[in-house]
C-alpha cells in the first residue's frame, strides 16, 4: 500500500492504516525536501494526535530512513546506511530534542539533533512504547476519574439543597438533653412538660455542636434533630414569644400615685447600682441583686418596675412564671438570663413567681418535679451573674408565704418590698390625682369626695373608676367629665368587686 500526504510518501506492509503502520510495523519514509519532519509532523496532528506528544509519538517510530534519488539527498542517505542496518531493527531514539520546538530541521545538524542507536537497543524502544501506552490509559483513567467528580459534585448539591429544606420550617426547637450515640439523641421538646424523645441526628451535622443543654432545631415530621441554635443567639424560639418588653417603657414615677415608701426602697436597691454605682464602691458594699414586690393585686408593682426601668434607660424583659411551666422552663430561664446579659443594663421582671417558686415537697407527679427543676435553673441563675453585668432581678407575687426559702434567702432577693391597698385618705387622693392627670373634668368635680369614702379600693380599682367615669362622658358624646359621672363610675366599680360578684352569682356553684 502506498499512501500520501503533503509530498510524503508512504510505504507499508499489507492493506492498513497508516496509523496503524506507525504503531506496527517498519516502513520507509521517502521524502524529496530537507525539512522532512513538518509534512510528517502536520500529518500526525491531521490524524488527532495532540502537539505535546508528537515528540513522544516520534520517539516510538519504527526503523525510518530517508531516500531521495536526488543528489543533495542520496549522499545523507549513503553516510546514513553506514552507520545502521537501514531495512533492519537499527532506528532513530530521538529525531529532536525537547527543547527544541518541533519543525524544520535541517538535516546538516544531524551530529547535534540525532542519536542514532545500534540493533541492540530495541528493548529500549519497546519500553517507550510500552510508557506511551500505558500514558494513554491514564488519559483515558483521568477522564473518567473527572467524570465522576462531576457526578459527585452534582450529588453533594442536591444533598445540601435536601439539608437546607430540611432545616427550614416547620420545626421545633428543644433542648439537647444527652447523646446516645453518633446517630440518635434525646431532646426535650419546647412546650412539652417532662417528656423527652429520642431522634435521628442529621448525618451532616457537626457534632463537635451536641453538647448536653444545647438549643437544637426538630423537623417536626420526622422528628429529626436537623441543626444546632447559637449559642449566644439571645433568646430560643420558646423564649422569643415570651418577652413582653425588651425595650424602655414609658411609665414613670409621676404616673403611680402614692406608694412613695415603696418607690424609694425599690430606686435605691435597683435604680442607684445602675446608675451610680460609684456610690456602692466608695461605701463599700454590694448592692442587692434582686427585689421581691409582694402584695394585694392591683397595688402597683408592675407599674413600679415599668417605672425602675424607665428611668434607668434600662431595658425591661418581662415574662410571667406561668408560661416558664408550658414551655421548656430550664432552657428558658437560661435564655432569659442571657438576653438580659445580652440587652445590659436590663431588668429582669418576673411576675407571679409563686407559679414555680413555691415550697418544693417530695412529689412523684411529673408535673411537679418539672416545677421543681424550674426553680433549681432559677436559683442557679441568680447566683450566676456579679455586680458588674448591669443587670437587676424584680419578682412579684401576691403570695411570698407560699415562696420557697431559697430563692427568699439574703444574696439573691435580699429586698423585699410589701405593697398595700391605699386606706388613707390622702393616699387614695394620690392615686386618683395620677389617675386623672390626663384627663378633662368639669368643675364640679371633688376628688377628695371620691377619695373620703370608706369602701376598701385598691389603686386598680381607684383607676377603674375614673375609667368608668370616662365612659359616661364618651357614651354622652361630652368632652368632658362630670361629677355624676364619677357617682355612676364608682358604683359600677363597687358594685363589681369580687366580693360582690361571687354572692350574686354563688347559685352557679
Amino acid at each position: 500500500m502506498e499512501a500520501r500526504y503533503g509530498g510524503l510518501n508512504m510505504l507499508g506492509h499489507g492493506d492498513v492504516s497508516f496509523p496503524y503502520l506507525i504503531e506496527s510495523f517498519p516502513m520507509l519514509l521517502l521524502c524529496s525536501e530537507d525539512n522532512h519532519l513538518k509534512p510528517l509532523i502536520d500529518f500526525l496532528q491531521y490524524i488527532g494526535i495532540p502537539k505535546p506528544r508528537i515528540a513522544s509519538v516520534l520517539l516510538s517510530f519504527p526503523p525510518i530512513i530517508l531516500s531521495d534519488v536526488e543528489n543533495d539527498i542520496k549522499p545523507r542517505i549513503n553516510a546514513w546506511e553506514k552507520q545502521f542496518d537501514v531495512y533492519g531493527a537499527g532506528n532513530v531514539e530521538r529525531l529532536i530534542s525537547h527543547e527544541q520546538e518541533l519543525g524544520v530541521v535541517d538535516l546538516e545538524e544531524e551530529d547535534d539533533e540525532l542519536i542514532f542507536l545500534d540493533d541492540d537497543d530495541d528493548e529500549l524502544r519497546e519500553q517507550l512504547m510500552s510508557l506511551e501506552r500505558e500514558l494513554c490509559l491514564l488519559d483515558q483513567r483521568q477522564h473518567e476519574v473527572r467524570f465522576q467528580i462531576h457526578e459527585l459534585q452534582r450529588d453533594l448539591c442536591d444533598a445540601e439543597e435536601e439539608v437546607r429544606r430540611l432545616q427550614v420550617t416547620p420545626i421545633f426547637a428543644g433542648e439537647l438533653a444527652e447523646i446516645v450515640d453518633e446517630h440518635h439523641a434525646v431532646v426535650a421538646l419546647s412546650g412539652e412538660c417532662d417528656k423527652m424523645y429520642c431522634v435521628r441526628v442529621l448525618s451532616t451535622l457537626d457534632r463537635e455542636l451536641l453538647k448536653p443543654s444545647a438549643n437544637v432545631m426538630v423537623h417536626r415530621r420526622s422528628l429529626a434533630l436537623v441543626g444546632v441554635l447559637p449559642a449566644d443567639a439571645g433568646v430560643s424560639a420558646a423564649s422569643s414569644l415570651l418577652v413582653a418588653d425588651a425595650d424602655k417603657p414609658g411609665v414613670t414615677y409621676d404616673d403611680i400615685g402614692g406608694c412613695e415608701a415603696q418607690k424609694q426602697e425599690v430606686r435605691e436597691a435597683v435604680e442607684l447600682p445602675l446608675t451610680h454605682p460609684e456610690l456602692f464602691d466608695a461605701v463599700g458594699v454590694d448592692p442587692p441583686r434582686g427585689v421581691l414586690l409582694h402584695g394585694p393585686p392591683g397595688t402597683g408593682k408592675t407599674m413600679l418596675a415599668k417605672a425602675v426601668a424607665h428611668h434607668t434607660s434600662a431595658a425591661l424583659i418581662r415574662v410571667n412564671a406561668a408560661e416558664l411551666v408550658r414551655y421548656n422552663g430550664p432552657a428558658m430561664v437560661r435564655d432569659l438570663f442571657r438576653l438580659a446579659r445580652h440587652r445590659a443594663p436590663a431588668i429582669v421582671f418576673i411576675d407571679e413567681v409563686d407559679a414555680v417558686a413555691t415550697v418544693r415537697r417530695d412529689s412523684g407527679s411529673g408535673a411537679d418535679r418539672h416545677v421543681q427543676r424550674v426553680l433549681m435553673e432559677l436559683l442557679i441563675q441568680m447566683d450566676g451573674f456579679d455586680d458588674s453585668t448591669n443587670v437587676r432581678v424584680i419578682m412579684a407575687t401576691n403570695r411570698a408565704g407560699d415562696l420557697d426559702p431559697a430563692l427568699l434567702r439574703p444574696g439573691r432577693l435580699d429586698r423585699k418590698v410589701e405593697f398595700t391597698a391605699p386606706k388613707r385618705r390622702e393616699e387614695k387622693l394620690l392615686v386618683l390625682q395620677a389617675c386623672t392627670a390626663g384627663m378633662s373634668l368639669d368643675s364640679d368635680v371633688d376628688l377628695d369626695a371620691v377619695a373620703a369614702r370608706r369602701d376598701e379600693l385598691s389603686a386598680a380599682e381607684i383607676a377603674a373608676v375614673c375609667r368608668e367615669a370616662g365612659m359616661q362622658a364618651v357614651r354622652d358624646r361630652r368632652c368632658t367629665v362630670t361629677r355624676e359621672d364619677f357617682e355612676k363610675g364608682y358604683r359600677a366599680v363597687v358594685n363589681k368587686k369580687p366580693g360582690s360578684v361571687a354572692s350574686e352569682f354563688h347559685f352557679y356553684n
